[in-house]
């Protein structure tokens, strides 16, 4: 069996003018980086304008576990299907990260024959965006040293900075540092620490941004810490914003690639979404809404975390609404929620496939709960046997809820035909009542519960001594206003990550409380849930390698 990467090198890439000149863009849309990659103008929306909005299908799943669920491959496979039966269909992605290409997620491109392409520069250094933003972090971080270093005139207390240096990579020993040691002449020592560069609030303003002006005001906004009589310090009383603003003008600009299939395909942003918001920007999704009739996009990790985020912070920001949602499970995965370890995943196992399927029942019932359309799909391995599948698709046809049976990665989109005809059906129905989880006006503690209790399914949360006192001080700068950014391990529907399937009974434990006052939203962090992450003891990175013609080998 062929790998990703094999089927990837094998595909017959049509050159990015054809796929821009598709979409109906003149030269002035775009600009060329190589031969299949562009980056679109990032006035395209202003200039769309008077087009209608195409049809936005959100791609979510149950909780990941390491059998795999394949939800950026469905979301890849059903544009592709949308295109096989005869809709404009564009694909709006996330751009992957460094740290889970080399440590054990994986890249974010889809898989077999439902692929975007190139996959090797869209899961390394892409057109750069990461390493702009990257590089606009670091630099508000070393112009926090500098002001400090020579003279402090805004006050800021050293002890209570906030900002830290990211970089796009798994990096444990980062997480906690000293900096300026050494003399006078190397800056004012204090501890600092390093995030993944997917967890930097420049990532999620650059996602949440409309436009260039709007990303300078939410940098403006940025609090990077406090005085020694506690007032915020922002971007803006530094007065860097414009050379932040300045290193992300190309950033801030989506990219444009395509599939196995020739689909065209916008990648753009990616913040993780069991520490940040886990959804491709604001900019992408807007960009493709007026290029197609359909906009396939995802969000990340299960419905728990990135399709919450999507439907009640994304949305805000952009004030639209999603048509429809798929669901994406896998036998594998519902087998592993039901008890099955990893190792006996091939063996046919109807009683814990069907203990697994609590799980995708929570899922159903935040769906149901936003008030949207949706369709279940099973994405099929070559290990499910026909009793597994059916199990699933009666199970569904009990509840009256609408299931496809996809084979994207073996088929590509011809393998996504009937999801996508059901999805279709989906997007005009008139049932569509959508609500979100919480009121802005809520209190803070209120919109933690609500999503803490409905979406998890959690008895209460647990609110620490830390978190109160700081939700007190938000109360009183007003930032109890804005929406809730959950973070959470991805692997359970509560915060402990060993409570596979439907666990009852927890409490939810919250430890702390960050501001993102540029993005406009709180993060909450649950559990022990890490924002720098660790690698595992046998990376990715160990099978991959570079022939001497510059053929990339082992990425997946």
């Amino acid at each position: 069996m062929l790998t990703d990467i094999e089927i990837a090198q094998q595909a017959k890439l049509k050159p990015i003018r054809e796929i821009a000149e598709g979409l109906g863009l003149s030269e002035n849309d775009w600009e060329p980086y190589g031969h299949t990659k562009a980056k679109l103008s990032d006035q395209l929306v202003e200039k769309l304008a008077h087009k209608p909005n195409g049809k936005i299908i959100l791609v979510t799943s149950i909780n990941p576990t390491p059998a795999g669920e394949g939800k950026s491959t469905v979301t890849v496979g059903l544009g592709q299907a949308l295109n096989n039966i005869g809709k404009k269909a564009v694909i709006a992605l996330r751009e992957p990260s460094l740290g889970p290409v080399m440590g054990i997620k994986g890249g974010a491109a889809g898989g077999g024959y439902s692929q975007v392409l190139p996959m090797e520069d869209i899961n390394l250094h892409f057109t750069g965006d990461l390493h702009a933003i990257t590089s606009a972090n670091n630099a508000l971080a070393a112009m926090i040293d500098n002001h400090i270093h020579r003279g402090n005139e805004l006050n800021i207390d050293p002890r209570r900075i906030e900002w830290k240096r990211v970089m796009d990579m798994n990096d444990r020993a980062l997480r906690q540092i000293v900096v300026g040691l050494g003399g006078p002449l190397r800056g004012v020592p204090r501890e600092d620490g390093f995030n993944i560069t997917v967890a930097s609030e420049i990532m999620a303003i650059l996602c949440l941004a409309k436009d260039l002006k709007d990303l300078k005001a939410r940098i403006s906004n940025i609090v990077i810490g406090y005085t020694y009589d506690e007032k915020p310090v922002t971007v803006k009383d530094l007065k860097v914003e414009g050379a932040l603003v300045l290193l992300l003008k190309d950033a801030m600009k989506p990219n444009l690639v395509q599939t196995m299939e020739n689909t065209p395909a916008i990648i753009h942003g990616g913040p993780f979404a069991n520490i940040a918001h886990g959804c491709n920007s604001l900019m992408a999704t807007k960009t493709a809404a007026k290029l197609g009739d359909y906009v396939v996009t995802e969000s990340g990790f299960g419905a728990d975390l990135g399709a919450e985020k999507f439907l009640d912070i994304k949305t805000r920001a952009g004030d639209f609404e999603p048509d429809a949602v798929v669901i994406v499970a896998t036998v594998r995965a519902l087998k592993m929620h039901g008890g099955v370890p990893k190792d006996n995943l091939t063996n046919e196992n109807i009683d814990a496939l069907k203990n697994g399927m609590k799980n995708l029942e929570k899922h159903v019932e935040t769906i149901e709960s936003f008030g949207l359309p949706f369709v279940i799909a099973i994405n099929k391995f070559p290990t499910d046997t026909e009793a597994e599948t059916e199990t699933i698709k009666s199970w569904c046809e009990s509840r009256n809820i609408n299931v496809a049976l996809t084979e994207v990665w073996a088929n590509g989109g011809e393998g996504g035909i009937e999801l996508a005809e059901k999805v279709i059906q989906q997007t005009e129905s008139k049932e569509r009542n959508f609500n979100r989880m919480y009121d802005l006006h809520d209190s803070i503690d209120v919109k933690i519960r609500k999503i803490a209790q409905k979406v998890y399914g959690a008895d209460d949360i647990d609110i620490s001594a830390k978190a109160r006192k700081q939700i007190s001080f938000y109360e009183q700068q007003g930032w109890d206003q804005f929406p809730i950014c959950m973070a959470k391990t991805q692997y359970s529907l509560s915060d402990d990550p060993s409570l596979l399937g439907r666990p009852n009974g927890f409490t939810i434990s919250i430890r702390e409380i960050r501001p993102s006052v540029g993005a406009g939203f709180l993060v909450v962090l649950t559990g022990d849930v890490m924002t720098m992450p660790g690698l595992p003891k046998k990376p990715a990175a160990l099978n991959m390698d570079v022939t001497e013609d510059g053929k990339a080998v082992g990425l997946f």
